[in-house]
């Protein structure tokens, strides 16, 4: 939320409002549309240029890498390095060789042309619905791999797969995960998906993140056994192999041509572009699209295209895509240089076309010359697109009941997630003070490594302005601005007691908007019996999401999320740098006592709150409610909520919150109304045994009662000091 600047007469009548502790207020009371609106647009005009600038900075860096670049060996070596490093961010692709497990279903013969129905196996009991366009001939054909976009059905790829079928091309024609018959989290009573089919792919990622996994593993898979699948058939020439797509389909065509030198000929339309074009708009788009730390690690759009070097590409480009026109001209301009030290710039095509987004019919004529040149023969005749639509949709589902769960049943991507978290250690309770300190020595340096934390306790404090003071019977209360680092100002409410101190200290994260933290009897209470109490809103933070309102599989944190992972940031690490250094600033206030300070984090601040005491011995206690009680059960779970605002990329492998809970010891921890995945209250004894090793070292170590696991209803006060 903006605060006003007020002038102190202001000030004065506006907090006099504020009700007294006796007066009832809950959280119930959620946020009005224009405070929800006010706070969004500040914190998303803030965090949106910082991180774009740490993008760019990653991206000139990448560029000048890319520009030293003299010989074919240079970009030869360049391919091997992309493609392992591509490797590492997805976690791999999933293995499966040898022959490609095919199930076949009833499909039907039209003009020049027939469609077979086909499942195909593209992990281990992981599951890809097909139809193959098959032209009329004895073969060898040539081949295309299509797939739809996102969000966009099989009926949408039909017209494709007649007319290249008709030209004498077999297309093999897809459902990415997630679309079409293969829904993740199908629910035969609503007839679609629990988490709307356009989130799916979101949902799995937030869940393969955790496990130092990607999503975009499994484009890789379906493309790549997909090529194993035309292969196997006997009725394609295997050296005429291409992809072509467009928005997510564009993204699946850019992948497997990237990943798999098998692709002879790639069309990939409305996906490349340059982040320089993309940041400064909508940003990164879909999950499949957006790898954990790919900016950091010196990879652009342009990577796609020159790991397809010296093959034939076509690059197609909108002029009012939301991917950027200009940035497409960029990534063109690099790779045309790549392709040319390997002596191939007439390989590459870059086709314009005027409209929005995947606008293919302005284009068909020179796409479908690029395609049928380079799979057909340079003579071959190019036909008109004709528009084609099936009499009826039903004809292309491939299973009898039009979904894999409902017909043969299929892994889906988060079993694999899931099947990963259970081969991770669970932590083990300790039974002395040294291997538990040695145990937090090692988490701090995790915790620092992977949620990207960079604040140093005891630091200069950051500059703090206050804005507004007020007078009230017992405490004065002051808006302040909070300088964290260049770029980053954080709004803060500071409850100083009129009384000199020292002051016990609780330094109060939130994403409510701070004039109603300020009307909490809790913060009330605090302030009146003497606490100093600072109520702070980290950054990026958006104000409590509306349950009714909120999407169950994005989450309003979605876009920031997508925007910082892909520069090596979370919102975790840079909340806990602002907690750290709002600590700094408290701990040089005169009337602040050194030892006593209490942090307190309601929700996804409840995760900040256990980082930054990891990290700094200075905080006495913590307090969080409502907050999740461990990843693991987050993966765990068939669905979850919100989790887009704490994922941290490979948490599990490295740490999780009982692992954090432990190296806080001795000092206490309470945990008020513990959250599963969901957002739900769990029950006590549910999250005692998820906690199970933490409580058993307290008791191995004489201190059972350190952390406290207790149900509050929202109207009983809060056990802080």
């Amino acid at each position: 939320m903006i605060l006003p600047r007020f002038h102190v007469a202001l000030g004065l009548a506006l907090l006099s409002s504020i009700p007294s502790p006796a007066q009832p207020w809950w959280r119930g009371n959620v946020a009005t549309p224009a405070e929800a609106r006010a706070q969004t647009d500040r914190a998303i005009g803030q965090l949106n240029p910082y991180l774009n600038a740490i993008g760019y900075a990653q991206l000139t860096r990448r560029a000048e890498r890319v520009a030293a670049l003299r010989t074919r060996t240079d970009a030869e070596r360049r391919q091997v390095e992309v493609r392992q490093k591509i490797k590492d961010l997805v976690g791999g692709i999933p293995a499966l060789s040898g022959p490609v497990a095919v199930q076949t279903f009833p499909g039907f013969d039209d003009e020049g042309f027939r469609i077979e129905n086909i499942v195909y196996e593209s992990a281990p009991d992981y599951w890809v619905t097909a139809n193959v366009f098959v032209p009329d001939g004895p073969g060898p054909f040539p081949a295309l791999i299509i797939a739809p976009g996102h969000g966009a059905g099989k009926s949408s790829q039909y017209s494709w797969g007649v007319n290249f079928a008709r030209a004498g091309i077999l297309v093999l024609a897809i459902d990415p995960m997630g679309q079409g018959e293969r829904l993740q989290h199908f629910d035969p009573e609503l007839g679609t998906s629990k988490v709307e089919p356009v989130g799916e792919h979101e949902h799995a990622n937030q869940s393969a993140l955790l496990v130092s996994q990607h999503i975009a593993r499994y484009w890789f898979a379906d493309g790549i056994r997909g090529i194993d699948y035309l292969v196997q058939r006997g009725d394609i020439d295997p050296a005429r192999i291409g992809t072509f797509g467009c928005s997510g389909g564009g993204t699946a065509a850019a992948y497997l041509a990237a990943m798999d030198e098998r692709i002879a000929v790639a069309a990939v339309s409305s996906f490349i572009t340059s982040f320089t074009a993309l940041l400064p708009g909508h940003g990164p788009q879909d999950a499949e699209q957006t790898l954990p730390g790919f900016i950091a690690a010196d990879l652009d759009f342009a990577d796609w295209v020159e790991l397809a070097a010296p093959r034939p590409y076509a690059i197609i480009a909108f002029e009012e895509d939301f991917f950027p026109l200009v940035g497409a001209q960029q990534a063109h301009a690099e790779a045309e240089r790549f392709y040319g030290l390997f002596n191939a710039t007439d390989q590459l095509k870059f086709i314009r076309g005027p409209g929005g987004h995947c606008n293919l019919g302005a284009v068909s004529p020179e796409l479908l010359r690029f395609l049928i040149t380079h799979l057909v023969g340079p003579h071959a005749p190019i036909p008109a697109l004709e528009p084609r639509r099936p009499t009826d949709t039903d004809v292309l589902n491939v299973t009898p009941t039009g979904q894999l769960s409902t017909s043969i049943g299929s892994a889906i991507a988060e079993d694999f997630t899931r099947a990963a978290a259970a081969a991770i250690p669970r932590l083990q309770p300790f039974r002395s003070v040294e291997a538990t300190a040695h145990h937090r020595d090692e988490l701090r340096d995790n915790l620092r490594a992977l949620a990207g934390v960079v604040a140093r306790p005891g630091a200069p404090a950051p500059v703090v302005t206050t804005d507004s003071t007020a007078s009230l019977d017992t405490y004065l209360l002051e808006h302040l601005t909070f300088a964290s680092e260049p770029g980053i100002t954080l709004p803060g409410l500071l409850a100083r007691p009129h009384q000199r101190g020292p002051h016990p200290v609780v330094l109060w994260l939130d994403a409510l908007p701070l004039d109603r933290i300020a009307n909490e009897p809790d913060f009330q209470r605090l302030a009146a019996s003497g606490h100093l109490v600072l109520a702070l809103h980290p950054r990026g933070v958006l104000g409590e999401p509306d349950p009714q309102a909120d999407r169950l599989a994005l989450g309003q944190y979605m876009p920031v999320h997508l925007r910082a992972h892909a520069v090596g940031k979370t919102l975790i690490g840079m909340r806990t740098d602002d907690t750290l250094r709002a600590i700094d600033w408290l701990r040089q206030q005169p009337d602040v006592s050194p030892d006593q300070l209490t942090l307190f984090g309601p929700g996804a601040q409840g995760l900040v709150a256990l980082h930054a005491a990891a990290l700094d011995d200075r905080i006495t206690a913590v307090v969080i409610e409502d907050t999740l009680v461990s990843y693991r059960a987050a993966v765990a779970a068939g669905l979850h909520r919100n989790l887009s605002e704490v994922v941290i990329p490979g948490v599990l492998n490295r740490y999780d919150t009982p692992d954090i809970l432990l190296s806080i010891s001795p000092r206490p921890v309470t945990i008020i109304n513990p959250a599963n995945p969901m957002g739900q209250r769990m029950s006590n004894a549910d999250a005692a045994a998820e906690l199970s090793a933490v409580l058993a070292t307290d008791t191995n170590l004489g201190q059972p009662d350190r952390v406290q696991i207790i149900h509050r209803d929202p109207r009983d006060p809060r056990p802080l000091p």
